[in-house]
């Protein structure tokens, strides 16, 4: 017997997979967003629970932007990664720890070497549980004493665009490339210096 799969989206940051052959599961969506979205497909993409990482958009007001509106700036707009996961394998908070080790939250809309609102740090919760966490976990970092200031943004999610097919997984297609330019921009000799190995 073939296995039917139906997707449904009910609009607070939850998938329900439903198959004709298993009980349905859930699945929740995280969007974050830590500057150049090559950069932040591979740690996710890498961690078990993790089904699906896309880059995108998110965060401005112009529907369907290119990579050419958003990079140029002034659309609201931040470089972005949505994924989906298995919370039953890992959760939001952990997605959360793997986000800020590998952003820069002590710099104000700039990650590394790019500069502007379109590469801030930012953290887009999907439901109220997320909010909560999110907030939460940012304060845990300022209560630390680590940072003397914390500017990643923590905000409901709104629209999320998906960027090009050939942004989607550029550290595979472009090996070579991608390398050179995260060597280039400094990001992990920074990531070193603000977190440690």
């Amino acid at each position: 017997m073939r296995c039917i799969k139906l997707v449904v989206w009910l609009g607070v940051g939850i998938l329900m997979v439903v198959t004709n052959t298993s009980i349905a599961q859930e699945k929740e969506i995280a969007i974050f967003a830590g500057g150049c979205f090559w950069c932040m497909e591979p740690p996710f993409e890498k961690t078990p629970g993790v089904i699906s990482v896309v880059s995108g958009y998110t965060g401005g007001e112009i529907p369907n932007p290119s990579y050419e509106q958003v990079s140029a700036g002034g659309t609201g707009h931040a470089e972005s990664v949505q994924l989906i996961f298995d919370p039953t394998i890992v959760s939001y908070e952990e997605l959360l720890e793997i986000f800020w080790r590998n952003i820069d939250p002590t710099v104000d809309n700039r990650q590394f070497c790019d500069v502007g609102d379109q590469y801030r740090s930012a953290i887009f919760a999907t439901n109220d549980k997320q909010l909560i966490a999110a907030r939460k976990s940012k304060q845990s970092l300022i209560d630390s004493g680590k940072f003397s200031q914390v500017f990643t943004e923590v905000m409901r999610a709104t629209e999320f665009y998906p960027a090009e097919d050939y942004h989607q997984n550029y550290y595979k297609k472009n090996p070579v490339r991608y390398e050179f330019y995260r060597f280039s921009c400094g990001r992990d000799g920074r990531l070193n210096d603000l977190w440690g190995e």
